[in-house]
């Protein structure tokens, strides 16, 4: 099993597609571990996003990222962050495939959705920055969990 940090921007906060979007995991069969409607500040910003520190797009991300509320996922099943990273689809709207969450309601270059860890250690730091110490993490079982007996 794996954990994986997936934020839903202010812009899908914004469109009403959080549902939508949180539906497409669960129809996977990833679990929710964790949820938080929250508004970013620019300290959490500046953390997330410390490796595009002088770049040209950074202020104008950290900008759009604190505007509106985010949602915050802790997503947990077996292989999540490469599932998740393949359900979510190119970067830019208009080249993620039909099917994804980007390719099915995103087109823009600027906004894109959804964010989601890109490795392990990605996760672990992200994780740790919007659930500190684990808080708002749970460990509990789904129903069809069996069918994950076998990964």
């Amino acid at each position: 099993m794996e954990t994986t940090l997936i934020l839903l921007k202010p812009d899908c906060v914004k469109r009403r597609l959080i549902g939508k979007v949180i539906s497409r995991f669960e129809d996977k069969g990833l679990r929710i571990a964790g949820m938080k409607l929250m508004k970013m500040d620019e300290e959490l910003a500046a953390k997330h996003y410390e490796a595009h520190v002088g770049k040209p797009f950074y202020a104008g991300l950290v900008s759009f990222m604190t505007s509106d509320p985010i949602v915050a996922l802790a997503v947990e099943g077996p292989n999540a962050i490469e599932v998740c990273r393949n359900m979510m689809g190119a970067t830019f709207g208009f080249k993620a495939a039909p099917g994804t969450i980007r390719g099915d309601y995103g087109i823009s270059n600027q906004y894109n959705l959804v964010h989601g860890s890109d490795s392990p250690e990605a996760a672990e730091r992200e994780l740790g920055l919007f659930f500190p110490g684990g808080e708002g993490i749970l460990s509990w079982s789904t129903a069809d969990a069996d069918l994950h007996a076998c990964d």
